[in-house]
């Protein structure tokens, strides 16, 4: 397996919390392998040639067979329901920029730009985005999620290597 990091954090917090503000930051670094988007494809029925044969993704104009874009998307949830377990994901926006390939290093970055309560839960208006080890802006788009506080849980720290 070759996820370098399964999860990791930045918050823009004061030392002295782990509360959910404006503007917070919560991140997660990934690696997606051929097993990822084989176990992808068996799960979704996805077999679209652009992410397994590189002949078909070349003549498309990429050159090498490309990562689904909604696999590359689902770590925004993951970031979500690791900080904030038994929150609930009510919409994601996405616009997909630049492709990524098996290897790429992505981190995605959740940022929270509106927060308001509703009786005793949350709602959160967040901003995402995956970008490349690189810097290219591979996904852009906002969520809401329901948040059953604004207490961030830590995350378990992963670092696995094959």
């Amino acid at each position: 397996m070759l996820i370098k990091r399964l999860f990791s954090s930045s918050h823009a917090l004061s030392s002295s919390s782990n509360l959910l503000k404006i503007g917070s930051v919560l991140k997660q670094a990934r690696t997606f392998t051929d097993d990822d988007v084989l176990g992808y494809s068996k799960l979704t029925h996805d077999a679209n040639p652009l992410h397994f044969d590189a002949e078909c993704a070349k003549n498309a104009g990429f050159s090498d067979c490309l990562v689904p874009g909604m696999l590359v998307a689902s770590l925004f949830p993951r970031i979500i329901a690791t900080h904030f377990p038994g929150a609930i994901y009510v919409s994601q926006t996405l616009h997909f920029k630049l492709p990524v390939y098996i290897g790429d290093e992505i981190i995605a970055e959740v940022q929270a730009v509106r927060i308001r309560q509703i009786k005793n839960k949350y709602i959160a208006k967040l901003s995402t985005k995956c970008i490349k080890c690189d810097g290219g802006l591979v996904i852009d788009g906002e969520a809401t999620a329901m948040l059953p506080s604004l207490v961030m849980e830590p995350p378990n720290l992963v670092v696995t290597s094959s």
